[in-house]
């Protein structure tokens, strides 16, 4: 309960921040990447690397890894689809040969069809999404973001003790 908490104090926060909306929208097109896609692979250490090194809302990758996790699952007879047609494809296997003799690369587990699918899906949706998002959170902070910040419920939230502690940890 005490994450999901924290989990909201840092979208709130992040909404109401000063900072840009393409820095939540990147974070959540990260954290898309991380739901969608089976999680133990070597992208998602990448990914998960860049959400952290990056001028990019951390809360945002948070949320979008929470929301997509289910899409995901949702999503898996798809991927599953999309992978085998492009591992099956005869264009493709002179590629897929290469790619499986390259030294890192096989780690990756894009012979697995769900991941490759997944990971083709995910670079796909990630531009829409990113404009979608930074679109919302402009629309958001012009239009409903200073009626929430009156409310009681952004006030409770704003003034637990896990967000007075979180603040004072943060740069």
């Amino acid at each position: 309960m005490l994450t999901l908490i924290k989990l909201m104090q840092s979208l709130v926060g992040a909404l109401h921040s000063e900072g840009r909306p393409g820095q939540l929208a990147a974070g959540i097109v990260l954290g898309s990447f991380l739901g969608l896609t089976p999680l133990v692979n070597l992208h998602n250490a990448v990914i998960f690397a860049a959400l952290v090194l990056l001028n990019v809302s951390f809360a945002g990758g948070l949320l979008g890894w929470a929301v997509f996790v289910p899409v995901g699952f949702l999503l898996d007879p798809l991927f599953d689809w999309i992978g085998h047609s492009l591992l099956l494809a005869p264009s493709l296997r002179g590629l897929w040969t290469s790619l499986s003799n390259t030294p890192i690369i096989p780690l990756t587990n894009f012979n697995n069809t769900v991941v490759l699918g997944s990971l083709v899906f995910a670079m796909v949706f990630a531009l829409p999404l990113f404009f979608a998002t930074r679109l919302g959170v402009v629309r958001y902070r012009a239009t409903i973001g200073e009626r929430v910040r009156q409310s009681k419920w952004y006030r409770a939230i704003m003034a637990s003790k896990a967000y007075n502690v979180y603040k004072l940890f943060r740069p």
